[in-house]
């Protein structure tokens, strides 16, 4: 297959009507060798935060010379990025040759395995083949049943925080959802508890506990801020002063504490990681569509923040950044979101809304959408498509001096990105 095949063969794959569990993903992965089982791991769940705190762990990991892989989801701009080693996305060659070997193995299943399964076969097997040392492994979905959580062991299972999503899968409290994340604790091993959620907290210990794993929660009560700004965030925790981090948003140095606090355990476990590789990790960090400039002429700000806790987290940025004046937003969002709880959000900071119905299957109509806004009183136009919200919004920008913020949806980034790039502003 040549990379146009297989990513069509990739996508074809479907992804629901499956008996959730680890059977199809244990058969997959039996056949082409068991690859995950010769690697070393930092497994990630939680609702919000997992991509920041994956992105920054991996390029502190690589800083201190080891051969890090890197698994996420969703991508962002292009598919190969969901699997990288050192900063380097899989190639198109790479994944053509690892997908058909795992095609192979798959065409053999009778209870052939879903899209998101099959991609982490191939991630498994393409980390094994070229010697990762560790690899920093992101949950697509809960946990329990995800199928990273087919690995048997973990340096650390990391839980970042747990907050209401993905209820239909997931379940319709707190309570639940901490139960299903849970599931990534390993017999006997370690578990990084980085919230506060004290209903969450009971649920994650209790599961600890019964797998004779030891549990250790972040303590962040010396973090301190020490700057915000639209270039970096400065701040000191524990022995570390005057850490920048490049990613933007008033939830990053929080995430930073976690990571810090990850390395931690990682060189208890015999890791060698000096403090000069976290500074200069995450200085070098890297992560899309969370908060991120993509043009400074007008100020254009992409953020992925698609559930209340995400909202709430941007909308808490953008004021922090811009104080009382209020900003364009550009959004779209899922219709299985709580969406008249993000409109509220986001009409605390909205000066005009400019709505747009997302490429995909959940999304709620940009009109719908609209609506919510404008009985709220605030100005709200909605768009057949994303090049004329962002067009619209960036003319209006230029002529009233205002920031644009696009946020509600990961599904929308990749679109807004090129809209904006194609307009030929700014420095992206």
């Amino acid at each position: 297959m040549n990379y146009s095949e297989t990513l069509n063969y990739i996508h074809s794959v479907s992804n629901f009507f499956c008996k959730p569990g680890l059977e199809r993903i244990g058969e997959l992965c039996e056949k082409i060798g068991n690859p995950q089982n010769k690697l070393k791991f930092i497994h990630v769940a939680g609702t919000n935060g997992k991509g920041s705190f994956c992105a920054m762990t991996a390029s502190i990991l690589k800083e201190a010379g080891y051969k890090t892989g890197l698994y996420t989801s969703p991508y962002i701009l292009e598919f190969n990025e969901r699997i990288a080693v050192n900063g380097e996305s899989i190639s198109n060659e790479e994944l053509c040759e690892i997908t058909a070997i795992v095609k192979t193995a798959a065409d053999t299943m009778v209870d052939k395995p879903t899209e998101f399964e099959l991609i982490t076969a191939v991630a498994f097997l393409y980390f094994y083949s070229v010697k990762c040392d560790v690899v920093v492994l992101e949950c697509g979905l809960g946990g329990r049943y995800d199928a990273t959580n087919i690995i048997e062991q973990a340096l650390v299972s990391v839980i970042t925080g747990i907050s209401i999503d993905h209820t239909s899968f997931l379940g319709n409290s707190v309570e639940e959802i901490a139960g299903e994340k849970a599931g990534i604790i390993k017999n006997n091993g370690i578990c990084l508890w980085c919230s506060n959620d004290e209903k969450a907290e009971k649920v994650i210990v209790k599961e600890a506990e019964q797998k004779n794993a030891r549990i250790i929660k972040v303590d962040k009560s010396d973090l301190k801020v020490k700057t915000f700004s639209l270039s970096h965030t400065t701040f000191d925790y524990h022995c570390l002063t005057d850490v920048q981090i490049p990613l933007l948003g008033s939830f990053q140095p929080s995430n930073a504490a976690n990571v810090i606090s990850v390395v931690s355990v990682l060189r208890e476990l015999g890791f060698e990681i000096s403090d000069v590789d976290i500074k200069s990790g995450l200085l070098k960090t890297k992560w899309k569509a969370r908060f991120e400039i993509i043009s400074r002429k007008p100020l254009i700000i992409a953020d992925g923040g698609h559930n209340p806790e995400g909202i709430c987290a941007a909308v808490d940025s953008i004021k922090l950044y811009f104080g009382d004046k209020r900003v364009d937003v550009v959004t779209g969002v899922m219709k299985d979101k709580d969406y008249n709880m993000i409109a509220d959000k986001i009409s605390t900071v909205a000066e005009n809304v400019f709505c747009i119905t997302p490429d995909n299957p959940r999304a709620l109509n940009a009109m719908e959408y609209a609506a919510l806004f404008a009985n709220k009183g605030i100005n709200a136009f909605s768009f057949d498509d994303i090049d004329s919200a962002v067009k619209s919004a960036v003319k209006h920008s230029i002529e009233n001096n205002t920031a644009v913020v696009c946020l509600g949806s990961l599904y929308m980034y990749k679109d807004v990105y090129y809209s904006v790039k194609n307009l030929k502003i700014g420095n992206i």
